[in-house]
């Protein structure tokens, strides 16, 4: 009985690490269906005018990608942030989100269609390890807009309100993804 039991659970374990095998070869190829496009930022932080570099360095993947009439969006954002950062200082922003659209692509401006705030970055931004390290990633979650027959882009804005500065939201353009 002990040798069947056993036999068993190996099964189990085995069909388990099979299904997790297959879900994780699948997700390469959905994310293969997005087109993205990178860009970069340096963000200067005007509530600090201390000796140290106080300057946050962002990089924002905008991705975008179509499946009949509907285009799917979302933006991943990393940074480096300043030399002087403190480990867990949930003061340094009043309000941090990243906005992630879909807009329409036309012939001059492309207006936005769809539109989402995702602000799980704030907690991100202001929180590191015991060793005062950031998690300096963020992904946001995608939206989705019925665009029809025309073509469509995932476009992204972060906006940060410092505290203390007296400046309000401030927001950081970056680059659109390729048209879909």
């Amino acid at each position: 009985m002990r040798k069947l039991k056993r036999a068993t659970s190996a099964a189990v374990v085995v069909a388990a690490l099979a299904g997790t095998t297959a879900i994780t070869a699948a997700t390469p190829a959905a994310a293969a269906d997005y087109k993205c496009t990178t860009s970069t930022k340096s963000v200067d932080d005007p509530s600090y005018s201390g000796p140290w570099a106080d300057n946050w360095d962002f990089t924002v993947k905008v991705c975008a990608k179509r499946s009949g009439s509907t285009v799917y969006s979302y933006a991943k954002i990393s940074w480096d942030g300043p030399a002087y950062g403190q480990v867990d200082d949930y003061t340094i922003f009043d309000s941090a989100y990243f906005k992630v659209q879909i807009k329409k692509s036309q012939s001059g401006t492309d207006p936005v269609k769809k539109s989402k705030n995702f602000y799980g970055i704030e907690d991100k931004l202001e929180d590191s390890d015991s060793n005062g390290n950031y998690n300096n990633s963020y992904t946001t979650g995608t939206i989705s807009y019925k665009i029809g027959s025309g073509k469509g882009l995932g476009d992204g804005e972060l906006h940060l309100d410092w505290d203390s500065d007296g400046g309000g939201d401030q927001k950081h353009l970056f680059s659109a993804s390729p048209t879909v």
